[in-house]
Formats: structure tokens, C-alpha cells, sequence
């Protein structure tokens, strides 16, 4: 599965990238491909591209705060969730999103 993502926490600091990582990790250690961008202090940085966000499956969208850019997901399966429940398990996220696709 490809999974694209976007974290943005209130503060843009700490926990916008301690989640982009969690996502991340637990992504791969299921054996998904994962890119998450982060919305922080200073500004979006590790972009999605127009090509990644084409080819993923499913859209991971952790934040406290506004995102910018929601527009560039029309189509696609968009996980919607405050960022602490990505920051507390992130393990389960990735499994529950699997579960729900395998049903689709």
C-alpha cells in the first residue's frame, strides 16, 4: 500500500515531526511505502508531489490545527484524525486503515 500524509500540530514544532515519524515507521515495518509532509513553524517541508498523491492508496491527515492543500486529496481516502491518536499508536492506525481497505 502507498500512504501519503500531511501532520500539523498547534504549536509546528515538536509534535508535527514526532508524528510524521511514527507514521512513517510504522508504516514501513507493516511493508508500506509512506511519505508524510509536515505543516510546521517553518512551513511545509517534504512536499507530496502531484505523482505521489496520484499513486497513493490512502491519505493520513494528523493535525490539530488547519492544513493547507486538502483540495490536492479529491478522490482519495483521507483519514482524518487529531494528531495524539497518530503520536499514541501509530501501529494501529496503520493496521486500521489496512482492515478498512481490504473490506472496500
Amino acid at each position: 500500500m502507498k500512504i501519503v500524509g500531511i501532520t500539523a500540530c498547534t504549536a509546528g514544532i515538536a509534535h508535527t515531526y514526532i508524528v510524521a515519524e511514527k507514521i512513517q515507521n510504522a508504516a514501513v515495518e507493516a511493508g508500506h511505502q509512506c511519505k508524510i509532509e509536515t505543516q510546521g513553524t517553518i512551513g511545509a517541508q517534504n512536499k507530496l508531489t502531484p505523482e505521489e498523491i496520484s499513486e497513493a492508496d490512502v491519505v493520513i491527515v494528523a493535525h490539530d490545527i488547519a492544513v493547507g492543500g486538502m483540495d490536492r486529496f479529491e478522490g482519495k481516502p483521507v483519514v482524518d484524525i487529531p494528531i495524539h491518536v497518530a503520536m499514541k499508536n501509530p501501529k494501529s492506525l496503520i493496521a486500521t486503515i489496512e482492515k478498512k481497505l481490504e473490506n472496500k
